[in-house]
């Protein structure tokens, strides 16, 4: 089948809260303030690093005029351990594997930064599966606007059917913008129930994922 399946990374592809949290309870050890639960800061994330920085200044009583200096401290302590507890969800793998073998062509659209992105995938061994990374800091957008999405669609060339995953409501309305079909993996870091993330399908196991591509795609040539 003749398409472009692009991922999300953080929520979607890997868990990766236990090191976004790390990070960002380095920084706030630093500034001599409490550290805060692993559920806290997963409700911070999904925005980018920038974002989740600014919550964290705000929910600690911070000075927000620190916003870019606390920025770097925490993307410093990401990116020195960026993949030390983070891992693929299971079946990642063998769906991606299952999509590559069938000619999908496979990319990543992320609003973390490219370069912690890039290390990730290729310390998870994912790397080989995809043709194109855009991370949050790759252009001078990103999710929701769909510029960023399209970005990643048009560096993989033309295709018949386009399709995102991802896992929460900025990926959702990123589709929406860009009229796409978003396929909602329900186990990532979404702060709303399924039924009110606007999705194409949903699912919870990425075993079943090649196959609702495959629906996808068949209900998109229909």
């Amino acid at each position: 089948m003749t398409a472009a399946i692009v991922f999300d990374l953080d929520g979607t592809l890997v868990d990766s809260l236990s090191d976004i949290a790390a990070a960002a309870n380095k920084m706030l050890s630093e500034q001599g303030h409490p550290l805060l639960p692993e559920t806290t800061i997963r409700g911070f994330v999904g925005n980018g690093l920038p974002k989740l920085v600014e919550r964290v200044i705000k929910h600690s009583g911070l000075n927000a005029d620190r916003h870019a200096e606390l920025t770097q401290s925490t993307l410093r302590h990401y990116s020195n351990a960026s993949s030390a507890q983070t891992r693929p969800y299971p079946g990642v793998v063998e769906a991606l594997d299952r999509l590559k073998t069938a000619d999908i062509h496979l990319g990543v659209c992320t609003n973390k930064p490219e370069v912690p992105a890039r290390h990730i995938l290729e310390a998870l061994d994912l790397d080989r599966f995809f043709d194109v990374v855009i991370g949050g800091d790759t252009l001078n957008t990103r999710k929701p606007d769909p510029t960023h999405l399209s970005a990643a669609f048009d560096a993989m060339g033309g295709h018949q059917t386009r399709i995102f995953v991802g896992d929460s409501e900025i990926d959702a309305e990123t589709a929406r913008r860009a009229n796409v079909p978003f396929l909602l993996f329900t186990e990532g870091y979404r702060k709303s129930p399924v039924v009110a993330i606007p999705h194409t399908a949903h699912f919870d196991d990425f075993s079943d994922l090649p196959n609702l591509i495959q629906e996808t795609v068949a209900a998109h040539h229909t």
